[in-house]
Parts: C-alpha cells; structure tokens; sequence
C-alpha cells in the first residue's frame, strides 16, 4: 500500500491553542497516522492569543505574499510554521493582520461573536489550498475539522479540482459540537465565491450561519464523520438529512480511532 499524503485543516491543535476538543482530536490522529506510515501536513489559523515567541513560530517568506480574495476585498496570506515539541509534526499557520491579530479566538473579551468570523474562515479555507499549491505538496486525503473548514470540500469539487495538485484529493469532514447562534451579515455568498462556482452551489451557505457552513461541508465532503460528543438536536437533524445521501460515521475517542481513519482514508483513496 502506497504511503498516503493526508492534508488536515482544522481551527486549532495542541499545544499551541486549545478551547475545544478539535485541539486534543488534532495532536493525536496526525501523530497517529504518521507512525502508521502517512505523510502528513497541518494547518490552522494563527489566532492573536497564540504566544509567537513561545512557540517559536516563524514565517516562511517564499510561501507568503499571496493575495486572497474575499468577496471585492484582496487580503495578504502571511504563512508562519513550527514543529510540535516531542513529534516530527511541523504545523502550519494560516495568518492575516486583518484577521488574526487580534487576542481572541471568536469572540471578543465580552464574550461577542466576532461579526467577520465568516470571512475569517473564508480566508482560512482559500488560504489552506493556496498553500498547498505553493508548497507542490499533492494530498491524498484532506480532512477537515469543524465549521471553519466547510468550505473546502467544495472549493475541491468545484475551483480546484482541475488542478494537478489537487486531482486526486478526496475529503473527510468531521463535525463537532461547537454550535454558535451567530447569522453574518453582508453578502456571504459573494465572499465565498471563486472562479467555476454559482450561486446555486453555495445554496446551503445562504442561511449565513453555522449550520450552513456545515451543510455546505456535509454536501460536498466524500465523508462526514460525527466526533464523539452529544449532540444537540438541531446539529442531529442537519445530520438526518444528509445521511440518507451519503455515509455518515462516527468514530470513537477509545483506542480504534486510528485503525477506523487508517481503514477510512484507505478506502477513500484506493
């Protein structure tokens, strides 16, 4: 069996942030699939609360200065990386002064939804795969990891699925139980659009909300995992409906996590 190349895209990682269960769900499965004989790369968003100097990130310049398009507006993506202590896993930071800067993750010290976490995450996902590109770094599998990601399996099915980088990738996206009530305003359509999609394509997008970041994932994911947490009956029905067209698993936090991924990710790819 030929090594695979697994991309992960997630909101954050030990031990650099942790304010969810993504964060202990992201240090072990990478690790994991790594000693079992993956290739693996990490992304995540450089939140402002994130210590630069602790954790000794650094850009890397030949990957940054890329310009990303959200909605009319263009953002510069600065790239940043560091290795997590004790394991040969370098992470990668998505980072943007606009954006990320700032000394919270999505809320405010008032404990308010930042109004942008849209284009936050609409830059994050455009931004991973821009990268991706950069570093001619072909994934077999890219998994994403709760509602910031959404986007990118679509942006896989629809913009880059042309691209030689990306020709082959398929996508695993995992749901958590980090529901917000937030709806953002302004056009999210517009913002999330890219060349070789329509409207129509980002229907489910239109509610502006949480659900229809994970419906938008659910819709175009070629598998969609459930993590191992209760979930509330609003996030268990946007789960009913789409488990009649596709399958949707859930994998536990016990000790087959990682022989049900290994055997997932081989099944995706073969």
């Amino acid at each position: 069996m030929s090594k695979l190349r697994i991309l992960y895209a997630a909101t954050e990682i030990n031990p650099f942030l942790q304010t969810t269960k993504v964060a202990e769900f992201l240090r072990r499965l990478p690790q994991g699939m790594q000693e079992m004989g993956m290739e693996i790369r990490i992304f995540v968003p450089r939140f402002g609360i994130i210590n630069e100097r602790k954790n000794r990130l650094h850009e890397v310049v030949r990957l940054s200065g890329i310009n990303i398009a959200v909605g009319e507006d263009e953002k510069p993506l600065i790239i940043k990386v560091a290795s997590i202590p004790n394991a040969k896993l370098q992470v990668y930071f998505i980072d943007n002064e606009d954006y990320f800067h700032r000394k919270s993750v999505l809320v405010d010290k008032n404990d308010k939804f930042h109004s942008d976490n849209d284009e936050r995450a609409i830059f994050f996902c455009k931004g991973v795969l821009e990268t991706v590109k950069k570093l001619g770094w072909a994934p077999d599998i890219v998994h994403c990891n709760d509602w910031m990601t959404g986007l990118i399996p679509m942006y896989l099915k629809t913009t880059y699925k042309k691209d030689p980088i990306f020709k082959d990738a398929k996508s695993v996206f995992t749901i958590y139980n980090n529901e917000f009530d937030h709806k953002f305003d302004g056009d999210i359509i517009e913002k999330a659009k890219m060349l070789d999609i329509e409207d129509d394509m980002l229907a489910a997008l239109k509610s502006a909300d949480f659900g229809g970041f994970i419906k938008v994932g659910m819709e175009y994911a070629d598998s969609v995992v459930k993590s191992d947490e209760d979930f509330s009956d609003n996030l268990n029905t946007l789960f009913s409906e789409y488990s009649e067209k596709k399958q949707i698993g859930q994998v536990g936090a016990d000790e087959n996590l990682l022989t049900s991924y290994y055997a997932l990710y081989n099944e995706l790819a073969s």
